[in-house]
Formats: C-alpha cells, structure tokens, sequence
C-alpha cells in the first residue's frame, strides 16, 4: 500500500475517533444531567420539553453520528495498518448497540414524555440510556486502542 494510502486511513481513523470521544462526553453529560433535569421538568411542560429536546440535540449529534457511521464503514472495510480486522467490526457492533438501543429504547420512551409526563416512563428512558453510555463508551476505547496500535 502506498504511504499516501495508509495516511488516509489513519486520518479516518482519527475522525471516527475525535466523533466518538464528542460522543461520549455528550452521552454522559445526557445520562447524568440532562435525562435527571428532563424526568423533572417535563412534568410542568411535557410537550415543550420534549419537542425542544429533539429539536436542540438533532444538531449537535447529527454530525457525529454520521462522521461515526460513514467511518465505521469505511474502517470496516479497509482497517488500518497495525490494526486487525476484529477491532474494527467491534467498534462498528458497539456502535451498532448505541444505534439500536436509540431506537428500541430512546426514541419510544421520548414519544411517551412529548404525550404526557410519566415518572416511570422518565427513569426507563434514564435507566435503558446506559446500553448507549457503555457502547459508546468502550468504542470510543476500542477505537483509541487502534488510533496507538496504527500510529506505532
């Protein structure tokens, strides 16, 4: 492979990486402030916050995701020098994991909160958020390991 080759992965290595890390911190600061403050507050206003919420968090991890997404399958397909094939399609599955549980979990009980406050409702949708703190998480580690295990 040519040097200009091998540089090219290692730039979209780095980018998935930098997207996962603002990823991380975004989940954490969602499971230990926002979702908290959001089970409390939307009982005064249930539509309004969850209609806010989707409409302010869309562009702040849109980006990431996609960068995420995009890298994920390019990674996959070309891995970096230094770097087996496995670490690569364990990042992608525990980006996989992040993106299920969105679907299979978030995105049901935000439906629930914008039609009407619910205590139960507003601690499931905090208590399910961990399957997405931890995948994001340990593929952000994932990915670190093989952003060393290339540039050595």
């Amino acid at each position: 492979m040519s040097p200009e080759y091998v540089e090219a992965v290692f730039v979209v290595l780095v980018i998935s990486t930098v997207a996962a890390w603002a990823m991380v911190g975004l989940i954490w600061l969602i499971q230990l402030v926002h979702y908290p403050m959001l089970a409390l507050y939307s009982e005064g206003l249930p539509q309004t916050a969850a209609v806010d919420h989707a409409r302010r968090i869309t562009p702040v991890v849109g980006p990431f995701m996609a960068a995420e997404g995009v890298t994920a399958l390019a990674l996959m397909a070309n891995p970096p020098d230094g770097v087996g094939w496995l670490a690569m399609w364990i990042a992608a599955a525990l980006l996989g994991a992040a993106l299920l549980s969105t679907i299979i979990f978030s995105v049901p009980q935000h439906t629930a909160l914008s039609q009407g406050h619910d205590p139960a409702v507003a601690k499931k949708l905090i208590d399910t958020n961990w399957c997405r703190t931890i995948a994001w998480t340990a593929r952000a580690l994932v990915l670190t390991y093989a952003v060393i295990a290339a540039g050595t």
